[in-house]
């Protein structure tokens, strides 16, 4: 098979081209863009479509990159298509963003493309990564520990949207753009054969021989070695990607059937897991959820470290409530006592109760207390005992208790927790207790108790609340007149 029939049937099979319109080619002026180039030009009748040329001078190679910018706008011109020729400084980006240069230049090249493609009305992208690109793809994935999508190598069709390009490009719009591989299935010696059988005369990048870059150590050095031991190495680790590719959209396909039955609640700050559930996945399935939770939350993060994960795995089968595991760009995991979150480090969930959001500020006794940051106030009245009802003490609201006036003082706070903190929890008989132990006891979650509002006068806390008053501060025989404090949503409600 030829490389245009190859390339054609590529194209057929993954349905490249489907519906025509304008396509954007990415064009350095090497062989294997020169080739797509031509090779699309001439199937550009067959497929309705109309090409738009598109060259990022990455100002690396300084006089060599002009020229090849000034190559491709030339050809462009002989050939009759428009195109468009910028230039970027990769170095500088790579600087700023604290990017290595290859991945400095990925972003800045797809950004570029991404741009062209709006300013044309194009919905494709087509570059010109070859078979033995793929090749090294794998290789590369491989030895850093890449999982199955990663060892699927590239794709012939990917969302560009999917391709994280925030250093480059931040806030970029939503990019309904696919980038296509059309000379994924054909080997670089094919591309070269073909270059000279068309007189074609592409542009020689010397620094695709700098075995300082990674990808070129495993072009010129690696993969050579292993085709010592197996000459159809290329072929063999190709194929593979391909059977890993359908496993790999199997086991998406399950994962996307089990997120619903196992994520209790998912927002663009936390994905909250139901634990019993998550425990009762397969391992794969233990991984690909957590895994999924990581990229959901971390949408410019391209790699997962196998670690993180790893690491996460253990402490969810068999660590207590209030547990945490680091994952990767700020991530934490906290294990609860029937579910686990991942969100930010230090995130408090949105949840229907009163938060502490600040250290203390002091009670209006009476009056009303506003919660800094909250949709909550607390309000307290003063109530003579001949005027209270009975009645009230068959309290079911959490939020709302009633209190012996004189034995709680006028000189109320509404205060965070502080290390050391105890009281007497009524019904213990005046039994002392750390309020760590009890919070741990009445099950608050972890994330949760630093902001738990406790009302304390100058000698003890009165009220743990939404959980237990203090023995010291219970209403008497004897009590003359009651303070009742309660938490009310603002609005009411």
């Amino acid at each position: 098979m030829d490389v245009l029939a190859k390339v054609r049937w590529t194209i057929d099979r993954y349905g490249l081209l489907a519906g025509g319109g304008t396509v954007v080619v990415g064009v350095s002026g090497g062989p294997d863009s020169l080739c797509l180039l031509h090779v699309l030009n001439r199937l550009g009748e067959d497929y309705g479509i109309e090409l738009h040329v598109a060259h990022l001078d990455h100002r690396i190679r300084g006089w060599e990159s002009k020229e090849d910018a000034a190559f491709v706008a030339r050809l462009a011109e002989e050939w009759g298509l428009p195109a468009t020729v910028e230039a970027r400084n990769v170095p500088q980006l790579a600087r700023e963003s604290k990017l290595a240069i290859e991945e400095a230049a990925r972003q800045a090249r797809y950004s570029f493309l991404a741009r062209v493609a709006l300013a044309v009305g194009a919905r494709r992208i087509a570059v010109g990564h070859n078979a033995d690109d793929q090749t090294e793809t794998i290789v590369m994935h491989w030895l850093r520990g890449a999982g199955l999508a990663g060892l699927r190598g590239m794709l012939p069709r990917t969302e560009l949207g999917e391709m994280r390009l925030e250093a480059a490009w931040p806030d970029h719009p939503p990019l309904d753009l696919h980038l296509i591989r059309p000379l994924l299935e054909t080997p670089r010696a094919e591309i070269e054969a073909y270059c000279l059988e068309h007189a074609l005369k592409p542009r020689f990048d010397r620094s695709n021989l700098d075995t300082t870059y990674y990808r070129n150590r495993l072009r010129h050095e690696l993969i050579p070695y292993l085709e010592s031991f197996n000459p159809g190495i290329r072929e063999v680790l190709r194929r593979s990607a391909q059977v890993i590719g359908d496993d790999y959209d199997f086991l998406q396909a399950e994962l996307e059937r089990v997120w619903p039955a196992v994520v209790s609640s998912e927002s663009d700050e936390a994905i909250t897991f139901d634990l019993d559930r998550w425990r009762a996945l397969p391992t794969s399935q233990q991984r690909s959820t957590l895994r999924e939770a990581v990229h959901r939350l971390r949408r410019s993060l391209r790699n997962i470290n196998w670690i993180h994960i790893e690491n996460a795995l253990p402490a969810l089968r068999a660590k207590p409530a209030g547990t945490q595991v680091t994952l990767p760009q700020g991530l934490m995991l906290s294990i609860g006592y029937d579910d686990f979150t991942v969100a930010d480090e230090g995130y408090v969930p949105e949840v229907d109760w009163p938060l502490l959001l600040v250290e203390s500020l002091p009670v209006a006794v009476p009056g009303v207390t506003e919660l800094p940051d909250s949709d909550w106030r607390l309000e307290a009245a003063i109530v003579e005992r001949g005027e209270f009802s009975e009645n009230c003490l068959d309290n079911p609201n959490p939020w709302q208790e009633f209190l012996d006036y004189e034995r709680a003082g006028p000189e109320l706070v509404l205060r965070q927790r502080r290390s050391g903190d105890r009281f007497q929890p009524l019904g213990l008989g005046g039994q002392k207790k750390s309020l760590h132990t009890f919070m741990i006891d009445q099950k608050i979650p972890r994330f949760l108790r630093n902001f738990v509002p406790i009302v304390a006068s100058p000698q003890h806390i009165v009220w743990v609340a939404g959980w237990r008053i203090d023995e010291r501060a219970k209403i008497t025989d004897s009590t003359e007149r009651i303070l009742c404090l309660a938490f009310r949503p603002v609005d009411g409600s």
